[in-house]
């Protein structure tokens, strides 16, 4: 098949073979896949000036996990001296400083901590939401959710049930890194499987619990496995009940390898390039049909890569990240404010809307 007709098809929101997205990926000159992919965002987003954003922080509950994933320098051991557990005082802290900035979503996550249950995890919800009526939780992830249902010995959807009558109103995408099973025996050989992400993914969907999926890339694993993944999360897009939410939203971001044990295993890995991310992007918009919106992570890389994304596939700048801990500690060292923010889609030529998780515009 010719790259013409892969467009074509491509252009009426049809699903691509694994075959077309990959001659797609590695053959099209990029100013045609960028071009594709920007015609379709304008397909998907009929108001395609707008640009969304938001506010929100992230807090992480813990830096003591099991999994000691080996592109991850935040996590500790729990005898580590700096090991932690965040209390409620620190909560209301950080919480008040994000309402003064105009937030009211909090992205919650932290490690597989062997000594935290599901009790711990509802007191925790159930106490924030009565000290904050209006919080919203974006909490979690599948691996938490994973740990924590085997845990208590009880199933993916009861876990997920519980924790959204304490107050959970939407599960983050984290943990996906590549859906391969070959990278994650190298990575995260703790951390749950590719199919225990996607049937957490797919038990959040039957409950119509908004997600949002990620992808980081750039390191260890293949082209196809790339667009494997892409297809996993098209895939499971497609079973999702009408009208619910499903993935809300798809993030990639490459990997950050700077002082973590990946690199002194593969010292010769290099930071993806602004070319080979924008591509990455514009594949996501042209394979994904069936998720509305694309993020482009300006926090990995940077403000100008994050402009020129939007003019391929890219419809939103995501957080500006009051509080960042995780990738920041593997090398990632951009930032924004509120102002930045929107003067920085201003600057490409959108309009910045402030949204929330479900991607409503407020």
């Amino acid at each position: 098949m010719s790259l013409v007709d892969i467009y074509k098809k491509a252009f009426e929101l049809e699903d691509l073979s694994l075959e077309e997205a990959l001659i797609l990926y590695k053959e099209a000159p990029t100013s045609e896949l960028l071009f594709l992919a920007h015609e379709l965002r304008k397909k998907h987003k009929k108001d395609d000036k707008k640009v969304g954003w938001i506010i929100d922080r992230n807090v992480n509950i813990t830096n003591v996990c099991i999994a000691q994933c080996k592109f991850c320098n935040f996590c500790r051991t729990p005898k580590s001296d700096d090991a932690y557990v965040t209390n409620i005082e620190q909560y209301k802290v950080k919480i008040d400083e994000m309402y003064r900035l105009g937030g009211r979503q909090l992205l919650l996550q932290g490690g597989l901590h062997p000594d935290l249950g599901l009790a711990y995890y509802v007191d925790l919800f159930e106490r924030l939401k009565i000290i904050y009526p209006d919080l919203k939780l974006n909490a979690l992830s599948p691996s938490e959710i994973v740990h924590i249902s085997n845990k208590e010995g009880i199933s993916y959807s009861e876990t997920l049930k519980i924790l959204m009558k304490a107050g959970l109103d939407s599960l983050p995408g984290a943990g996906a890194e590549i859906l391969s099973e070959r990278v994650r025996k190298i990575v995260s050989p703790a951390k749950c499987t590719v199919q225990q992400w996607l049937d957490v993914m797919k038990e959040a969907h039957l409950l119509n619990l908004p997600t949002s999926a990620t992808m980081m890339f750039g390191f260890i694993e293949t082209i196809e496995g790339r667009i494997e993944h892409l297809f996993a999360l098209r895939n499971l897009q497609a079973q999702k009940p009408v009208g619910n939410y499903g993935f809300v939203i798809f993030i990639p971001w490459p990997y950050q390898p700077e002082y973590t044990k990946l690199q002194q295993m593969y010292p010769e890995l290099e930071r993806v390039s602004a070319i080979e991310y924008m591509r990455l992007v514009a594949i996501s918009r042209i394979v994904l049909n069936n998720i509305e919106n694309i993020q482009s992570s300006w926090l990995t890389v940077g403000k100008d890569v994050a402009q020129l994304t939007l003019f391929g596939g890219a419809n939103d700048l995501g957080s500006i990240m009051i509080e960042e801990n995780v990738v920041s500690a593997a090398g990632a060292e951009y930032s924004m404010n509120s102002d930045d923010m929107t003067k920085a889609i201003l600057e490409a030529g959108f309009e910045p809307v402030l949204r929330n998780q479900k991607y409503e515009f407020l």
